[in-house]
């Protein structure tokens, strides 16, 4: 799949401008600054950069997003439209905030959580007239109601970690990931991984104001 392929309804290769750049493609594995590098010339209109970008991380994009969407097809749209919100937003992309490959995959994490909230929403819609207008118990809505208030203090709390702490935490949590696939998902070492999730979640507890976050104890 072409970076710069277009998806059902979105921007076309040829609405990507070319800056006829010979940027050489890096030997090797490209290092998370390299990656930076490559996000800073993309943002300077650089589709070659972009390109070796797109080749050095384009499959744990897509490993995330099928991860999220569970559909083979449907994940490779996701990490497409992904990508195509990196063109046209790597000005914003911010090295001092987190590396260039946990902006990419928090992106394609948050395409990959719509897409599903989407598929949702559309089986909500098809189901029968009786089951849409169906009277919801008193204590089912109480469930509910309870659970979307948990949802956003959750959401809430979340704001208040650091960037680096928030995105190591939505990889273990949110994405069902263990600490050494996040830690080589953020190119860190492991302990490092171990240390901003821990850190992360004591800020999460101390915002929620409990005792413990559930499922504290991640895999490791």
């Amino acid at each position: 799949m072409s970076p710069l392929e277009p998806v059902d309804g979105g921007t076309s290769a040829q609405e990507v401008p070319s800056s006829g750049s010979t940027t050489p493609v890096p030997p090797g594995p490209v290092t998370t600054a390299e990656l930076g590098a490559l996000l800073t010339q993309a943002a300077r209109g650089d589709d070659q950069a972009f390109a070796t970008f797109y080749d050095a991380t384009s499959s744990r994009a897509f490993g995330l997003a099928l991860r999220v969407v569970r559909n083979p097809a449907q994940a490779e749209e996701v990490v497409q439209e992904g990508y195509l919100e990196v063109w046209r937003t790597a000005a914003r992309f911010d090295p001092d905030q987190g590396s260039a490959i946990s902006w990419l995959l928090t992106l394609v994490h948050r395409r990959a959580v719509d897409r599903v909230r989407s598929a949702e929403a559309a089986g909500r819609r098809d189901e029968s007239y009786h089951h849409q207008n169906h009277t919801v118990p008193h204590d089912s809505t109480a469930d509910e109601a309870h659970a979307s208030f948990e949802a956003r203090r959750v959401r809430g709390a979340l704001r208040t970690l650091t960037p680096i702490q928030r995105e190591a935490l939505e990889l273990a949590y949110f994405g069902g990931y263990t600490h050494t696939e996040v830690a080589t998902m953020l190119d860190l070492p492991i302990g490092t991984a171990k240390t901003r999730i821990r850190d992360g979640l004591i800020r999460l507890r101390d915002a929620l104001g409990v005792g413990q976050t559930p499922g504290e104890g991640a895999r490791a």
